[in-house]
Parts: structure tokens; sequence; C-alpha cells
């Protein structure tokens, strides 16, 4: 069993819950908050859809420990609501819900649809409430409601989207939505973690366990004497320069804070945290430990990199890097097996070469106020697949040649 403390609807929430706990059960048979509907349990059909810190997600692939400090909304929880209220009225006039199973999740949907991306036609409807299923109505009763709720916003501008959902993706073709965040009910939101460094982050850090951790080892060559490379690697927004998807926030003494952003497909989650750094100089030893979370997916990280340089004796350095890694929730199906080891792998190759692009000179990799482009992993992935088949078929028809 494990004690999480969370708010659900506005109400502190404390309990003790096992492991393997899926939110939707948590919220339906502990606190009797049975709004939340349970359909398909594979997270397709969109029933169980809450809010979970401002972003909608699948109650029913969210485990309940995963929500441990965060807010959740279910459909009780919209009661004073101005838009829901204006939601529900569209959906009696148009004749939007026959038998209510899908209903709660998905007008949860339709409002975060409408604050997200305001005024579509009915064509983009469909697409983007596409992930949301209903057996009853065929659909024209749902779109024509939220058509109806955004029709009457008028030019009202909406309120800008979540970086990214569990949600209902959009579909092909569907309006691109602007980037700033919004909680449950519209306020801008505080500074994430990866935008300042908390007061309390030190005991957070502090606790951050070995237990559980992938451990990875790789090492790469650098044509650089190693006093370069360590001067160089000093530099952490240059560091982070050399890995796609990330950058550096905030740094106080060896305290940092800083995101990653990742392609999946049609998910581009970002990952916001906080770690330490403990230097070396006299070895040239460094380790990195730090912890991360993407409230759309209630998915967190922790990791511990360790990296040591290693004069190689022709003038050149060889970087050694042991990885530590553990991701929970519904993104930590990419974390496991021999593939994750090879995306690793080729995500350390990409690090080799912009480090040395870096220490030559050839590129300013710095970023403190660049927007820095998502690490695609679904490509990597691809990339990852693709060597392996050439390999499998190398192996089987190599042999006769």
């Amino acid at each position: 069993m494990r004690t999480i403390a969370l708010t659900v609807n506005a109400r502190p929430v404390t309990a003790d819950v096992e492991p393997r706990l899926h939110l939707a059960d948590f919220l339906r048979e502990r606190l009797l908050l049975t709004g939340t509907h349970i359909g398909c349990e594979h997270g397709i059909c969109g029933a169980c859809t809450v809010v979970i810190d401002g972003e909608i997600a699948r109650s029913c692939i969210t485990y309940a420990v995963q929500c441990d400090g965060a807010e959740i909304t279910t459909i009780e929880g919209f009661t004073e609501d101005p838009l829901m209220a204006r939601l529900r009225a569209a959906f009696t006039v148009d004749h939007a819900l026959q038998c209510g199973f899908c209903t709660p999740g998905m007008i949860i949907a339709a409002r975060d649809l409408i604050r997200r991306k305001g005024s579509l036609d009915r064509q983009q409807i469909r697409q983007e409430m596409s992930g949301n299923l209903c057996r009853c109505t065929g659909y024209m009763g749902v779109v024509a409601a939220i058509g109806r709720v955004m029709a009457e916003a008028g030019d009202r501008p909406a309120l800008p989207p979540a970086t990214s959902t569990i949600g209902p993706a959009p579909g092909p073709g569907a309006v691109p939505a602007p980037q700033e965040r919004r909680d449950a009910v519209g306020r801008a939101p505080a500074e994430s973690a990866g935008e300042r460094l908390r007061p309390d982050s030190q005991a957070l850090l502090d606790d951050i366990s070995e237990e559980g951790l992938i451990t990875l080892a790789d090492s790469f060559a650098v044509p650089h004497p190693p006093d370069r490379v360590w001067d160089v690697l000093s530099d952490l927004q240059t560091v982070a320069g050399c890995l796609p998807g990330a950058r550096l926030t905030a740094q106080d003494g060896d305290r940092i804070a800083g995101e990653m952003r990742l392609k999946l497909g049609p998910m581009s989650p970002r990952f916001a945290g906080e770690g330490r750094i403990r230097r070396d100089d006299g070895t040239r030893r460094a380790r990195i430990v730090g912890q991360a979370r993407n409230g759309a997916s209630a998915s967190r990280a922790r990791a511990r990199i360790d990296y040591a340089l290693v004069d190689s004796g022709d003038g050149g350095t060889r970087v050694e890097v042991e990885i530590g890694y553990a991701l929970t929730g519904t993104l930590a199906q990419f974390s496991r097996g021999a593939i994750a080891i090879d995306l690793v792998r080729r995500l350390t190759a990409t690090f080799a070469t912009n480090l040395e692009a870096a220490i030559a000179g050839d590129a300013d990799l710095r970023r403190e106020e660049q927007e820095p482009q998502p690490l695609d992993a679904a490509g990597l992935l691809g990339a990852v697949v693709r060597a392996r088949i050439e390999a499998w078929l190398r192996t089987l028809f190599g042999r006769g040649g």
C-alpha cells in the first residue's frame, strides 16, 4: 500500500492505495464519484475522461499513485462552471445524448476543445472529438451542441490549450493550437517546476531512489583533449543544447531546472522538473540526478546520469556515460526492452555529434530563451526498428554471399 495526497474537485483527499489501482476505480469505488464511467478500460472510448492538473486524461489507464500531489476534476466538479452549464443546455436542446453513458467524458472533452480551439466548423469538430466514442447518437447532436456553444462565444478568443494531452488527439487536418497552458478553470498557471527552482526542491531531490532504475552504459570518443571537453561540459546551457528537446531554464549553484519536449506520434509531452549536479574537477567526473513530471499523462520520470572523461592518449577524449532511469505512468511503455536501449544509444550518438560541434565552435547550442525543437522519439524509434530489420536481413541472406 502507498499513501497518496491529492485534490479532487477542490477537496483534499488522502488515501492508502495499492500501486495497481486505476484512478477510475479509485474515484468510483473509494470516493463514490460515479459520474466517471468505465467503458473499454483501454483508453480508447473516452468515457472515463477527467481533468488532471488542467489537462484532460483517461482515468482508466492512469494509476492512482501517479496522481499523488495532483489536482483532479471529475464531472461532479463542474457544477458551477459556466462553460459546462452552456454545454449541458446545448446537449439537451440538440438531443446529444441517449443512454448517457459516454456523456460525462464527452462533455468534459467538449469543454476542453472549446477552451483550446474556439470556433471550428462541423468537420473540424468531428475530427477533434474523434477520441470519444458513442454507441447511440451517430454524433450529429454532439457536433451540433458543441457548434452551438462555440457560436454563442462569438469572436471571444479561445483559452490557450495545454501543451499536450492524452485525451482526444487532433485528427487529420485539425486546427493548430497555441502553446500557452491554462488550468482546469481557465486561469493562467503558476510557474512550472521547469521555469523556477522551488524552495522545497532540495528535499525532493534527496528522495530520488536508485531502486528500480534501468541502467545503461555507453561511451563515445571526441577528438579534443580532456581539459577542453571538460570546460564545455561545465557549461550546462551548452550541455542541454546538445540533447534534442532539452532546455535548461534555471540554475542556482548545483541545483538546476529544465524541461524536455518529446514527440510521440500525435502526442507532444513536455516533462518539466528539477535536478542537482555534482562535479569533481580533479577526476573530471560528474553526476546529475533529477526528476520530472508530465501532467497530461500523469507520467513521472527520475534519472541519474554519471559521466567521466578519460584521456585516450592520442589527443582525444573518451566520454564514459552511465544512465539510470525510471519512467512511470502512461508513457512508461516507451522505456522498456531492447528497443529502448537502442533508442538511448542513438540519443547518445546525437549528443556526441552536437558536443563535438560545440567544442569545435561550429555551433552555438545555448538555449536560454530559444524554444528547442522536440525530440522526435517516434522517428528515432522507427530508425531503430529499420536498423534491426536490416541487420536481421543481412544475417538471414548474408551467409550465402
